[in-house]
């Protein structure tokens, strides 16, 4: 698998000395979902800008496909599409020549132009808007709309930030299968997000950046990997009494209300054990699960060291 995206020692210093940037490695792989989480402010849009060409870096290197930014700029722009946090298109303007005209940006024939807008307002769901002026779009919709745009002129990476916020949780799942099968017709994707339940779900590589600086970076698997505890949620057939508090004693039991519970097991410790020491002393599970989503879980413990 070659690379898609190669950066090198990037920095951002803005005047006045604030640095958004302080030395950025990454590489995404072609085909790869890529996942670059970070709370706000911690540069991932900065990252973004500078990818597109809307952010000046003030050093370090950029190649997208094998072109390198400083020295084949248009060659980089045809390579990528981009979804904004902010909403950027003409809001009177229809759907329909929101698409077609982006296309017109990027050097297509009005006939290519013409099919590909109809291609991606059906795939997203917005055909039969496709005269209606943006305005009168609901959140959602808009968002739909902005990932069309981005699509028309069918780049090798797409790029979205933060894509889902203020959508739905329907809708939300709607753009995650609308996403993995653009992975299947094998386009690289970049991804921002503060949803971790989604990073989980789609991305086969995170990066965690923090104050300008990537602070962990691996496989969805390996970094859960390196958690060394988990809490779990029990629900129990009974109550939590002092007996069942003694007999979980090692896991640190926490009473949520009558009859449900939370435990910490330590890395390398089995949900079974649990299920034993409860059997003990006569008391059934009824249902066990997560506290957090567990990539959640590994987002808060890096970032507060």
């Amino acid at each position: 698998m070659s690379d898609a995206v190669i950066i090198k020692g990037l920095t951002k210093t803005y005047k006045g000395g604030l640095t958004a940037l302080r030395g950025v490695d990454l590489v995404v792989k072609e085909g790869e979902f890529f996942a670059l989480l970070g709370p706000n402010g911690a540069g991932k849009t900065t990252i973004i800008g500078i990818l597109t060409g809307l952010v000046n870096k003030t050093s370090g290197n950029v190649s997208i496909f094998g072109n390198d930014l400083d020295t084949s700029l248009e060659k980089v722009k045809q390579c990528i599409g981009v979804v904004p946090q902010e909403f950027n298109f003409d809001a009177f303007g229809s759907l329909f020549d929101t698409v077609v005209n982006q296309g017109g940006f990027y050097g297509l024939s009005r006939k290519v132009a013409l099919e590909r807008a109809l291609k991606y307002l059906t795939v997203l769901g917005l055909y039969e808007k496709r005269n209606h002026p943006a305005r009168t779009l609901s959140g959602g919709m808009k968002r739909r709309l902005m990932i069309a745009r981005a699509l028309v002129h069918e780049p090798k990476l797409f790029i979205l930030d933060e894509p889902t916020a203020g959508v739905d949780i329907e809708l939300r799942r709607g753009m995650w299968d609308f996403l993995e099968g653009l992975i299947k017709e094998g386009k690289t994707i970049i991804l921002t997000t503060h949803y971790l339940e989604e990073a989980e779900q789609l991305a086969e590589k995170v990066a965690v950046i923090k104050d300008g600086l990537i602070v962990a970076e691996g496989s969805v698997k390996e970094l859960l990997g390196t958690l060394q505890s988990q809490t779990f949620v029990l629900d129990i057939a009974g109550m939590v009494n002092e007996g069942v508090r003694k007999a979980l004693a090692h896991f640190k039991p926490v009473s949520v209300d009558s009859n449900t519970l939370e435990v910490t097991l330590a890395k390398g410790e089995s949900l079974n054990q649990i299920v034993q020491e409860l059997d003990r002393a006569g008391v059934g599970v009824t249902s066990m699960r997560n506290k957090t989503n567990r990539l959640e879980e590994f987002f808060v413990s890096i970032t507060n060291k």
